[in-house]
């Protein structure tokens, strides 16, 4: 394979693999929406109360959680790929147990299956990523993760519309006499089969390799990523940022000399306060009334798909422009520019829900209210895929120094993935008993307290090696 040397390096390479990780994030995006179409048959086959609909469906987010901490663990031991390949076939055997399940137990525990795999999908693909791209074009690469898991959603709810298009309902037999809802949870192993393979073609992390002592093998990846003249000196600034006395471990997190095992590294904190901050706004239930909203405007319910496929566009359009922008303007500033349009449109929302009234249970918005609530809540999903959405992924795959990198994303990622949950879980009570207007001011707050915390706590990580990250 021809090499280029310099600043670019072999840069169609670089693409290939970054193109394979990121995989990862369209099954993560893919597996989350799959679920969607399929709840009518779940509650019926298995005779499922809401409840217990919903703590079944709910059986992936706790499974993110540990599957991003142990991941981020295992990534240090097996390495980078080889957690990356493990998720991989979490990801089929969860797609074909999901399908063929009997009972809602069975399910329960494909759909938690299902979450290990996200979660370690969603710690590894850009961590992967960060560590195996030039400084100076990390981001757009890195930024390349939440443009997959976007189009994973919107491929998706495709796959479920067709499904369902082609058997009359969700309900109906398909092939092989199966119903639809199966279909949609087995057709999921087709992109995770997928990722499985092409994983076997790219190579491990140079700095997973230069930790276990494979030096060589680190060199041979590091002159096809960078070229010749400069694989040498990048593994002598790997090697001397890594500590020779000890492996990396869990314990690299604590600040040095204490006592407390939570004593824990700032930049650890920082990384945990991203990860939640990302949650806390809300972007997992803001549409939780987004049919309604649609509705209020002239559109009818059987418009959603079409509704979902548009949101899913704008996204990813919103998605490239962070791409463009991200090694030009900086992590930072991203961050506070969505940090301050989240703000002020989910104020907005918050506003609009308080001129809402109830009628049979269902939201009612005064004439013109509905469109700035519809306006509001597309414009709040473009400043979160233009900022936190990518950008958070992007800088806990970068952040950290090599030495403690996987053993930070670990918590980090796992508080990530409690926070959504918390999130999620907590929604349908508190816009239930608390109200819609109290409940999307708490996340129009965290927003504003988004930016205070970016300003005072976060650092500009644009074009600094990684070699470089101070801990």
């Amino acid at each position: 394979m021809a090499t280029s040397t310099g600043k670019q390096g072999n840069l169609t390479f670089i693409c290939l693999i970054v193109a394979v990780a990121t995989i990862g994030g369209f099954m993560f995006g893919y597996d989350s929406g799959a679920i969607n179409g399929t709840q009518e048959g779940l509650r019926q086959t298995f005779g499922l109360t809401d409840t217990a609909l919903g703590l079944t469906v709910s059986a992936l987010l706790p499974g993110c959680a540990l599957g991003a901490f142990m991941a981020g663990r295992f990534a240090d031991v097996f390495g980078r790929r080889k957690v990356m390949m493990l998720a991989a076939m979490l990801f089929i055997l969860s797609a074909l147990g999901s399908g063929a399940a009997h009972s809602a137990l069975v399910l329960a525990v494909a759909r938690f299956l299902a979450g290990a795999a996200v979660g370690a999908a969603s710690v590894l693909s850009p961590a992967y990523i960060s560590e195996v791209t030039p400084a100076h074009i990390r981001g757009r690469l890195s930024s390349a993760q939440q443009v997959m898991i976007i189009s994973g959603l919107t491929g998706a709810f495709l796959a479920n519309y067709y499904l369902a298009q082609a058997a009359g309902s969700s309900l109906g037999v398909f092939w092989g006499g199966f119903p639809a809802w199966r279909w949609m949870f087995w057709v999921q192993a087709a992109p995770a089969l997928l990722f499985l393979v092409t994983l076997l073609l790219i190579p491990e992390s140079p700095r997973f390799l230069v930790a276990k002592g494979r030096h060589d093998e680190a060199e041979q990846v590091l002159i096809r990523l960078l070229g010749a003249s400069a694989a040498k000196a990048k593994l002598a600034e790997i090697t001397a940022s890594l500590t020779a006395d000890h492996a990396p471990s869990l314990a690299d997190i604590r600040k040095a000399g204490a006592s407390s095992s939570w004593a824990w590294r700032p930049i650890v904190w920082v990384g945990i306060g991203l990860a939640v901050f990302q949650q806390l706004v809300g972007i997992n239930i803001v549409f939780y009334y987004g049919a309604v909203l649609w509705q209020a405007v002239g559109f009818s319910e059987a418009d959603a798909l079409k509704i979902n496929i548009l949101s899913g566009a704008v996204s990813i359009l919103a998605c490239i422009v962070s791409i463009l922008l991200i090694d030009r303007l900086g992590r930072r500033p991203l961050l506070l520019i969505g940090s301050l349009g989240m703000t002020a449109t989910l104020g907005t929302l918050s506003w609009c829900f308080a001129q809402a009234s109830f009628a049979d249970g269902h939201l009612l918005l005064p004439a013109g209210i509905g469109t700035i609530a519809l306006i509001a809540a597309n414009a709040y999903v473009v400043f979160f895929n233009l900022s936190w959405g990518p950008v958070m992924w992007v800088m806990l795959g970068e952040m950290f120094p090599n030495q403690m990198r996987g053993s930070a994303l670990a918590v980090a990622g796992a508080a990530q993935w409690i926070a959504n949950f918390a999130v999620s879980s907590s929604f349908p009570w508190l816009s239930k008993n608390i109200g819609l207007p109290v409940t999307y001011g708490a996340y129009t707050a965290f927003a504003l307290l988004s930016f205070l915390f970016v300003r005072r706590f976060v650092q500009e990580t644009r074009g600094i090696e990684l070699e470089a990250m101070q801990g």
